[in-house]
């Protein structure tokens, strides 16, 4: 029974999506070849649906009343959409998926516009909303390519303006002829026809509209035999490619046969205004490639391929306040697209707590999870990454003790793939600094994890915090507004200042011994802070050298390491 075009159906839309993209992720990776042959785009596409859907149900919880004799109300349109396209946005993965979550907003500034979209009305809504989808996506991608998840939305969005009937025909009308544009990809992007293979994005696009189409038509699951149908024509188009189908929207330009691609892969949240993220474009466009910058009212998602992560990330920071960093190294500069199919033999994945580190430790060659205060990453993030390192095998630092269960419950799930995976338990960044340091891809895999391990065990780690409450610590009884040094997680020191207090810690850690103190400064602190610490190590402790990091990280105000 065909369904209103309402909050409801986009609850169920979120569903069908998240299902049918959890069902299709192995066969989307495994024909990920544009931008970059990755393997990762189909895990992008639903780590990103997942995250709507997540705020979706988040709306319906908040309208539950307390008491069971009531039902509860439900949302309105405006209220589940918006929700959809903001957890898109903020849980945006990869190129594709950000193109995704910009297509999601597209489509949210419409029907939000609209309270009771119902009756004869549907139709018409939903195209606007398609057709605004495609704007905004053209809007957010620097250099559109033919033969994309683009090619593909076009299409859909021009189907369902010729489309007659309600929301459920012009759902599925838009569902067609995304099928249809997906399967003459191969014919319109030199890189998928050499590979014999439709894009990978744009068979996911596919699946997120026949997850509508059946949201709105009353469907429950997606039927086999369209799936097949759908293989079936992807197959024999990738042999006999038909002729190219231009989409309505210009710019569009083929890839280069042999472009090579970048060593880094990196995404970010970002605050910021209009015109600094206009700036921002510009600047990201002349670093590296396949920019996607989508999003608005203050926060954005910035997608880019570079060589210089740390310049990337540098240019969002003049631009505003980038958090949630991710950054994944591809291979080498300048290594060709076409190699980065084959496995690394190993790779390390790092969890770190602020921008410095993620481009310090990218810089290393790690592949980068971000962990924000209060936002530990899920076991699922984790895999996610060991997937996108696409090694053989994986050194995994989870840099935090209460990630220990999470990163161990990911490094099984990896291991059920096949990628053999060590999980060195580091508690701390510095200790992950320091294991990174004596990562040596080129020995025996147990004789380098039993080295990075002793890098990491044979670093006392320090924390200096600011007390929330008053308390009762192994150092007596704090204060709100007190610094507090942990030294091994344990309360150690109570002060009053943050300089004042981070010289006592590094006495009690050197009073053992040492031979190197690295500092890593959280968001915030200047570099002031650093300069005195290092003559206090330099005059009180000889012979022992000061390494000094900006971090970024907002949990503390300073890491501190003694090797």
């Amino acid at each position: 029974m065909p369904h209103m075009l309402d909050a409801t159906a986009v609850r169920t839309w979120c569903a069908l999506a998240l299902d049918a993209l959890g069902r299709a992720r192995e066969e989307i990776d495994a024909i990920n070849v544009y931008p970059v042959a990755d393997g990762d785009t189909g895990t992008n596409l639903y780590l990103t649906v997942e995250s709507a859907a997540r705020a979706v149900e988040a709306v319906f919880d908040g309208h539950a009343t307390a008491g069971p004799a009531s039902p509860a109300p439900l949302p309105g349109l405006p209220d589940a959409v918006r929700a959809m396209a903001h957890g898109a946005l903020i849980g945006a993965r990869g190129n594709s998926g950000t193109i995704l979550a910009q297509l999601l907003r597209g489509m949210a500034e419409v029907l939000a516009a609209q309270e009771h979209p119902g009756g004869p009305d549907g139709g018409e809504l939903l195209r606007r909303a398609l057709r605004r989808a495609v704007e905004s996506a053209y809007e957010g991608v620097a250099r559109p390519v033919e033969g994309t998840v683009l090619t593909v939305a076009t299409a859909a969005a021009k189907a369902a303006a010729d489309a007659p009937g309600g929301a459920p025909e012009v759902a599925r009308a838009a569902d067609e002829a995304a099928r249809t544009a997906l399967a003459i990809t191969p014919g319109q992007l030199d890189v998928l026809g050499r590979a014999g293979v439709v894009d990978a994005g744009g068979l996911g696009l596919v699946e997120v509209l026949g997850a509508l189409s059946r949201a709105l038509s009353g469907e429950t699951a997606a039927p086999e035999a369209a799936r097949e149908r759908r293989h079936r024509a992807a197959q024999q188009a990738a042999v006999e490619p038909g002729p190219q189908a231009r989409p309505a929207a210009v710019g569009c330009r083929p890839a280069p046969a042999d472009s090579a691609t970048p060593a880094f892969e990196v995404i970010y949240l970002l605050e910021a205004d209009d015109s600094a993220v206009a700036r921002l474009r510009t600047r990201l466009d002349a670093l590296g490639d396949s920019l996607v910058v989508v999003g608005g009212d203050g926060l954005w998602n910035v997608h880019v391929h570079v060589d210089d992560a740390g310049a990337a990330v540098e240019a969002g920071i003049d631009a505003g306040r980038p958090h949630r960093v991710r950054i994944t190294h591809f291979g080498s500069p300048g290594e060709p697209a076409a190699r980065t199919r084959e496995p690394a033999q190993r790779a390390v994945v790092t969890v770190v707590p602020g921008d410095g580190l993620a481009g310090l430790c990218a810089e290393a060659g790690a592949t980068v999870v971000p962990a924000g205060p209060g936002e530990p990453p899920a076991s699922g993030e984790l895999v996610a990454a060991i997937r996108r390192a696409h090694a053989r095998e994986v050194v995994l630092l989870p840099n935090d003790p209460e990630l220990r269960h999470t990163a161990a419950a990911a490094a099984e799930q990896a291991r059920t793939e096949g990628v053999r995976v060590a999980l060195v338990p580091t508690r701390s960044a510095v200790q992950g600094i320091a294991a990174l340091a004596v990562h040596e891809p080129g020995r025996r895999f147990d004789e380098d994890v039993v080295a990075m391990t002793a890098a990491a065990g044979a670093t006392r780690y320090a924390e200096l915090a600011v007390a929330e409450r008053q308390s009762w610590t192994m150092a007596g009884v704090c204060q709100a507004g007190d610094v507090l040094g942990l030294i091994d997680g344990d309360v150690a020191v109570i002060g009053t200042e943050l300089a004042a207090t981070a010289e006592t810690v590094l006495d009690r850690m050197l009073a053992a011994g040492g031979e190197m103190v690295t500092l890593v400064l959280g968001a915030g602190v200047p570099g002031s802070v650093a300069d005195r610490l290092e003559r206090h190590v330099r005059d009180g402790h000889l012979a022992v050298d000061t390494v000094v990091y900006r971090g970024g990280q907002q949990s503390a105000p300073l890491l501190i390491g003694v090797e």
